[in-house]
C-alpha cells in the first residue's frame, strides 16, 4: 500500500507565513494540495501560490487574542474548515536579559508563546470537527542554555510542554505536535550570524554540515500532519542536522572530527 501526501481539499492557516520558516511551511503544503492561509503584521509583495491556488493573507498582531480568533474565524468561514494551524510565528534578537524593560520580556512572551496559545484555542472546535492537528514551531534553545535569547528559549520550552499537555487534554480529536528547528538558512542568515565566513563556521558545528532550508521544515510539517503520522501526538521532532557539537571536542586531540568540512556530503552549502 502506498501513502501519498495528498492534501486536497484540506485547509491549513500558517501564523507568520510570510518569509524565513513560515514561508517555507506555506510552500510545502500548497505543493501537497492544500488550500493555505496565512497571517503576518505585513502582507508580503505577491501572495506564493502552486498550481491555481494562491495562498489567502490577513494581517495580524498575534499577540492579540481577539485578532487571532478573528482571524480564525475567517479561515473556517471562507472554507468551511479547518484541518491543520501551523503556530510559526516567533523570534527575538539577541541582547543581555538584564537590558531587557519588562515590556520587552512581555512582549518576547507574548510573540513565541501566547501567540500559539491563542491561536490553539481558537482553532480547537473546528480542528475537533475535522480530526486535524496542531503543528508547534520550537527550537533547539528550548533544550539547551540560549544566553542572549533567554527569553526567547524559555517560550519555546514552555510551547514544547504545551505542546505535550494539549496532546493528552484534545485526543483523541486532535492532535498536537511540534517541530524543533535547530538554525535555519532564512533571508537574513548571513547577517544574522555574521559575515560569509562567520556563517561558513557556524555551519561547520552541526554534524550534518550545513544549516536547514526553511523548505525543510516545511517537509516535516506537512508529514506530521499526513496519514503517515496518524497515531503521533505530543511528539517534539528535532529538524537540526544532528544538533551541535559538543564544545569540548574541538579542545580535544579528535578536534579534526569537529572542524572537517561536511558540506559536501550533507546535501551542499544552502544557497
Amino acid at each position: 500500500m502506498s501513502l501519498v501526501m495528498d492534501f486536497s481539499g484540506r485547509v491549513v492557516a500558517v501564523s507568520g507565513g510570510g518569509r524565513g520558516v513560515g514561508a517555507g511551511i506555506v510552500e510545502a503544503f500548497l505543493e501537497a494540495g492544500a488550500e493555505v492561509e496565512f497571517c503576518g503584521r505585513t502582507e508580503p509583495a505577491s501572495l506564493p501560490s502552486h498550481a491555481g491556488r494562491t495562498a489567502g493573507f490577513r494581517a495580524v498582531d498575534v499577540r492579540d487574542p481577539d485578532q487571532v480568533d478573528a482571524w480564525i474565524d475567517a479561515v473556517v468561514s471562507r472554507h468551511g474548515r479547518l484541518d491543520v494551524l501551523v503556530n510559526n510565528v516567533g523570534g527575538s534578537p539577541f541582547g543581555r536579559f538584564e537590558d531587557g524593560s519588562p515590556r520587552y520580556l512581555q512582549a518576547l512572551t507574548e510573540i513565541n508563546f501566547l501567540s500559539a496559545a491563542f491561536a490553539s484555542r481558537a482553532s480547537h472546535e473546528p480542528l475537533r470537527r475535522t480530526g486535524g492537528s496542531v503543528i508547534n514551531i520550537t527550537s533547539i534553545s528550548a533544550r539547551r542554555p540560549s544566553p542572549g535569547t533567554a527569553v526567547y528559549g524559555a517560550a519555546k520550552a514552555a510551547l514544547e510542554s504545551l505542546t505535550r499537555s494539549l496532546a493528552a487534554e484534545w485526543a483523541p480529536e486532535v492532535r498536537v505536535n511540534a517541530v524543533s528547528s535547530g538554525l535555519v538558512a532564512t533571508e537574513s542568515a548571513v547577517e544574522h550570524y555574521g559575515d560569509a565566513e562567520q556563517y561558513a563556521r557556524i555551519a561547520q558545528t552541526i554534524p550534518r554540515g550545513r544549516l536547514a532550508q526553511p523548505r525543510e521544515i516545511g517537509d516535516v510539517c506537512v508529514m506530521l500532519a499526513s496519514p503517515f503520522s496518524a497515531h503521533v501526538t505530543g511528539a517534539v521532532v528535532p529538524v537540526d542536522g544532528g544538533g551541535e557539537w559538543p564544545a569540548f571536542l574541538a579542545q580535544t586531540p579528535n578536534a579534526d572530527i569537529f572542524t572537517t568540512d561536511r558540506s559536501q556530503t550533507s546535501g551542499g552549502s544552502p544557497s
